[in-house]
C-alpha cells in the first residue's frame, strides 16, 4: 500500500525513531506520530508544539479530562482546527522558536530530526517528569504539563488564546494523584 501523507520536498523522510522510543507508551508514540503527519500535511518544516497538542487532545482521554469543561476544550480545538487549514494563528511553514538550542537527550539530533525546539524540550520534559514519579514511560499527562508549563511555546498561545490558563493546568498535572 502506497503511503498518502505528502512529503515536503526539502525535508529528509520521517526518522521513526521517537515512535519506537522505549521511553513512550504506546498512547504516546502514536501522539508523536500523528504530529509528525499532522506537520507534514500542513506543510510544517517541523513537528512543534502545537502539532504535539493538538495530537494530544485528539488522541488522548486523560488529556481531554484534565481541561475545564466541554467549551474550553472546544475553543482549544477550534484554534488547532483554524491552524491545520491555513487560517487563525498564522504559523504554516515557519519554525517555532529558531534561535533556542534544544535538549536533545530525549530526541537526539532534534533539529536534524524535525523537531522544533521547543517540541524537543517538552518531550525532554516529559521524559524527566515520568522519571520524578518512578516510571520508565512518559505519557500524555507528562507532555501536556510541559507543553503547558513552557510559556515560549506555541501550544501556550493557543491555549491561552482559548481561555486556558497554561499555568494552573500544568499545576493541575502536577498536583493530581500519583502526578507530583
Amino acid at each position: 500500500m502506497q503511503n498518502r501523507t505528502p512529503r515536503i520536498p526539502e525535508q529528509p523522510a520521517p526518522n521513526h525513531r521517537a515512535e519506537t522510543d522505549a521511553r513512550l507508551t504506546a498512547e504516546l508514540a502514536a501522539v508523536v506520530t500523528g504530529a509528525r503527519r499532522r506537520a507534514l500535511r500542513d506543510g510544517d518544516r517541523q513537528i512543534d508544539t502545537a502539532h504535539l497538542l493538538h495530537s494530544l487532545i485528539e488522541s488522548d482521554p486523560e488529556v481531554r479530562a484534565s481541561f475545564a469543561g466541554g467549551p474550553q476544550l472546544a475553543r482549544v480545538l477550534g484554534y488547532l482546527v483554524q491552524r491545520s487549514i491555513g487560517y487563525g494563528l498564522r504559523w504554516q511553514g515557519s519554525v517555532e522558536d529558531p534561535g533556542a538550542l534544544a535538549v536533545a537527550s530525549a530526541l537526539p539530533d532534534a533539529r536534524a530530526e524535525g523537531w522544533s525546539p521547543c517540541a524537543a524540550r517538552a518531550m525532554e520534559e516529559a521524559h524527566r517528569r515520568a522519571r520524578h514519579r518512578g516510571q520508565e514511560r512518559a505519557g500524555g499527562l507528562d507532555l501536556l504539563a510541559a507543553l503547558a508549563a513552557d510559556r515560549e511555546c506555541r501550544a501556550v498561545e493557543v491555549l491561552e488564546r482559548a481561555g486556558v490558563d497554561a499555568a494552573l493546568l500544568a499545576a493541575r498535572i502536577v498536583e493530581a494523584p500519583g502526578r507530583g
